[in-house]
């Protein structure tokens, strides 16, 4: 089979990016083809013989072009549309796998899929939470958890500035969100996957389409190593990105006042606000971005890692990568998480209604052991 990846990053970004290299790879080591479909990206992006019918870049975060660009066509892509249909008809696929579309790409390469082969089929996995929520993480303009959009109507995404908290974006957003059901985009999707039973219950109960939806986790690259280190260090772990969502204060405050040590490792738009909170307490170090053979063997000495995070994860590469290595998880009991660990098996889940209470009791009996 020739099957077409299509994902608006072609180059290892996140975890969705990880996914979608990895699938990639492990399509190709069963021997079928792959071919992609993506945003131009000439400082990141990796080569690949389908770069020709990438679309330009749009993201707030790029220059005026890049800004203007993902403006007008934040919702419908002409480009996008034409581009597709083009590689479509040279590369002649067997299924196209949607990762992440919404703003950059445009949902309009589902026309030119369907106008080129109404029985082509498609999946789409589900990374975020964007076909019930405009700001893909089901948190509004405070950082605060928020399930009003799932009722029906996307004005609340404008109501709490959701997106990045701009009024702009948010309406904008909003536009894209009914836009899309307008054109019921999301009906002609064969198949959704998501990565964790709570993403497939959660867009169940949004009922934002009658197609498909099922589990399947995200896999490890194919050449992960598993381990299991018995000669550990005394020390807590936390590595991701540093925000509010992340839950990295709320472990903060658990260790500050207590002999465990933890050592965090990321960036983010916290960061320094992190770092002047725990400046005080010499048993919290921040070892700054980590990445490669560095972060792996934090990760190997570390006694456990945890993910504090306070919204709905997931199936987050941090927690599988860290299991590889043999290493017990202390997760928060929201998304996903809770489907990764067996409570005092394979790491400890802690409830974050209780506060950091719940989060200190399982940090101790770690350290306990």
């Amino acid at each position: 089979m020739k099957i077409l990846m299509v994902n608006k990053f072609h180059y290892k970004k996140g975890g969705s990016e990880t996914y979608y290299f990895t699938i990639a790879e492990a399509l190709k080591s069963k021997g079928h083809e792959v071919v992609f479909f993506a945003m131009k990206d000439d400082e990141h992006n990796l080569s690949c013989d389908q770069e020709k019918y990438f679309v330009s870049n749009a993201s707030v975060q790029g220059g005026i072009k890049s800004k203007l660009n993902m403006v007008l066509h934040i919702a419908y892509s002409k480009e996008a549309y034409s581009n597709m249909k083009r590689l479509l008809e040279d590369e002649r696929p067997d299924l196209v796998i949607l990762n992440l579309v919404h703003k950059q790409i445009t949902l309009s390469v589902i026309d030119a899929i369907k106008e080129y082969n109404s029985k082509l089929p498609i999946f789409w996995t589900m990374h975020d939470l964007i076909t019930v929520c405009p700001s893909y993480t089901m948190l509004n303009g405070k950082g605060e958890i928020c399930e009003k959009c799932l009722e029906g109507s996307f004005k609340p995404c404008i109501d709490n500035c959701c997106i990045k908290g701009s009024k702009l974006m948010s309406i904008l957003s909003k536009y894209e969100a009914d836009y899309i059901r307008k054109r019921r985009w999301y009906e002609k999707i064969d198949l959704f996957i998501c990565p964790s039973e709570y993403y497939k219950n959660l867009l169940k109960r949004a009922n934002f389409t009658t197609r498909n939806i099922v589990t399947l986790r995200n896999p490890l690259p194919l050449n992960t190593t598993y381990e299991l280190l018995e000669k550990v260090e005394d020390y807590i772990l936390y590595f991701g990105r540093l925000s509010q969502e992340k839950g990295v204060k709320e472990l903060i405050d658990a260790v500050k006042n207590t002999c465990i040590k933890l050592i965090i490792l990321g960036t983010g738009p916290l960061e320094k606000e992190l770092q002047e909170y725990a400046k005080e307490y010499k048993n919290i170090e921040f070892k700054g971005f980590q990445t490669g053979e560095t972060l792996k063997n934090y990760i190997k000495s570390s006694k456990c890692v945890v993910l504090p995070s306070q919204w709905y994860e997931n199936g987050p590469y941090s927690a599988m990568e860290a299991m590889a290595l043999g290493k017990p998880l202390i997760v928060s009991n929201k998304g996903g998480l809770p489907e990764l660990v067996q409570d005092g098996t394979n790491g400890y889940i802690y409830k974050t209604e209780d506060g950091i209470d719940s989060l200190i009791e399982c940090c101790q009996r770690m350290i306990s052991l």
